[in-house]
């Protein structure tokens, strides 16, 4: 894959060691493209470039970054276009969920590193990113959304909710911010993706896992699945302001009134 300028296209993935991001490092390297991961533990990190460069020698690369640090993050900046010259796409993927709690039950901690990690981790992944782009007058940034992002309230998810509301609010204002630069601000929006974010909570439940277990199974696909299609649309797009939306309503919808009469097995009858 190449970029409008004829030169291979480079993308950056924050916390794209392992699940979604790891995903779509895969699906952009089998686009031809060079791509570059992060993420917060140094060997996490390495084995995940060990794979990757496997699969397309000399197109992968990684480093240590915790977007809680902006130092961090203008460092990740630096390295990819050390390593390739320039960077091209920049997908703030990076983010942590949690244990279904209600507000007056939130660890005050983890509320704290939501925060710090998904809204302020991206903002600080938009200012390094804007920065660099504007100056050369082309590139493409992406909010990894979810949960939240669309106005949707689930109980006990106050916390995690509320920083993805916060991340499209960031994510339209970077938009508007940059009209007429030749930089494109979006979002991506991969509905419930099969990893570990979605049943960590649920290891040791045995009872709380089958009640949602259906559920699960009717609304989640697999890493595998969303990847290749979101990296096929975030290559071509090139509007401002746009969202990536793998799990539509419509979808969904669709999805309940077959139910009935498909069964879809995503996950396991019991975690390990």
């Amino acid at each position: 894959m190449e970029s409008n300028n004829g030169r291979e296209t480079v993308v950056v993935l924050t916390g794209g060691a392992r699940g979604i991001g790891y995903g779509l490092a895969e699906a952009f390297l089998a686009r031809g493209c060079s791509v570059v991961i992060s993420g917060r533990n140094g060997t996490t990190v390495a084995e995940a470039v060990r794979k990757l460069d496997a699969e397309a020698p000399g197109r992968a690369a990684g480093t240590v970054c915790d977007v809680r640090n902006y130092r961090d993050v203008r460092g990740l900046w630096d390295f990819a276009a050390a390593r390739f010259g320039r960077v091209d796409i920049w997908i703030n993927n990076a983010g942590i969920g949690q244990p279904q709690s209600e507000v007056d039950f939130l660890d005050p901690d983890l509320v704290g590193t939501i925060f710090a990690t998904n809204c302020a981790g991206a903002l600080y992944g938009c200012k390094v990113a804007l920065a660099g782009m504007k100056a050369a007058g082309r590139g493409a940034v992406y909010n990894m959304e979810g949960l939240g992002s669309g106005g949707e309230i689930v109980r006990g998810m106050a916390a995690y909710g509320a920083s993805k509301r916060a991340l499209a609010y960031i994510t339209d204002a970077a938009a508007r911010e940059a009209r007429g630069t030749g930089v494109i601000v979006g979002a991506i929006r991969p509905g419930m993706t099969a990893t570990d974010l979605i049943t960590a909570e649920y290891r040791g439940k045995p009872e709380e896992w089958a009640r949602v277990r259906r559920i699960f199974n009717i609304l989640s696909d697999t890493v595998q699945t969303i990847s290749p299609w979101i990296a096929d649309r975030v290559l071509r797009n090139r509007r401002n302001g746009a969202r990536i939306v793998w799990l539509t309503g419509a979808k969904a919808a669709g999805r309940f009134l077959a139910a009935p009469f498909v069964r879809r097995s995503i996950y396991p009858d019991q975690l390990p």
